[in-house]
């Protein structure tokens, strides 16, 4: 499909980052599965992939109540995201088609910007392993907000960064609860098929396109406007 930039005008995109830019959300989930396996919380894959998304502290306080303190919260959520690094590592390269779009978007200097729930550790290795720190004008991530997803505080922040109104901007995500958060925060979503189905999406009326990964992704030039062909 074409989306014509001009007549839902959109002026900025907004990249999260884990299953979208980086195709990495089955090792959080197993990371998940083992870390609350090990707090003596069982739990299937399946409801880890439903039910832990967000701030990792939020998680472990929504799963957990007050059985741990703010600082035994984020030593748990230290120790999770630590293992996910250590086996992600020799596996870490953006999505196919990514890097070509990022090259397009400098070149044309059309804003773009990172809005991801991970916290600081997770978006500087992802961006400084992989050298593309420099292509982004913001990085949002979950040390800069007080609300994780789906609160729509982090594609806010990531919409003043690069200096757009969230409503023209478009916010690529890979999760239902992600989409929702460009939902609340007024942008519409294209959906990246990295972890879930096309039918989880369809409930969300802010969602525009699909995609697999980026090798089709292109933007081109009409006239006044751009067109982001999906």
């Amino acid at each position: 499909m074409t989306l014509k930039v001009k007549e839902h005008a959109i002026r900025g995109i907004i990249f999260d980052m884990d299953g979208t830019m980086v195709d990495n959300m089955m090792v959080h989930h197993r990371a998940w599965q083992r870390k609350l396996a090990s707090l003596g919380f069982e739990m299937s894959m399946e409801e880890v992939m439903e039910k832990v998304h967000g701030v990792n502290e939020e998680i472990l306080e929504k799963l957990f109540g007050d059985r741990f303190t703010a600082a035994e919260r984020k030593q748990i959520a230290w120790e999770k995201e630590a293992e996910y690094r250590a086996i992600f590592k020799p596996e870490l390269k953006l999505v196919d088609g990514l890097p070509a779009l990022l090259d397009q978007l400098k070149k044309i200097e059309f804003p773009f910007g990172v809005g991801t729930a991970a916290p600081a550790e997770n978006a500087d290795f992802v961006l400084d392993e992989l050298g593309i720190r420099p292509y982004f004008k913001t990085v949002v991530h979950a040390g800069d907000v007080s609300n994780g997803k789906p609160h729509p505080e982090v594609f806010q922040k990531a919409a003043s960064g690069i200096g757009i109104p969230t409503e023209h901007c478009l916010v690529f995500e890979d999760s239902p609860t992600g989409v929702h958060t460009a939902q609340n925060a007024g942008c519409l979503a294209v959906a990246v098929l990295t972890t879930h189905q096309q039918e989880e999406f369809e409930k969300y009326d802010n969602v525009v396109g699909y995609i697999e990964d980026f090798t089709a992704v292109s933007l081109k030039k009409m006239g006044d406007h751009w067109q982001i062909a999906l």
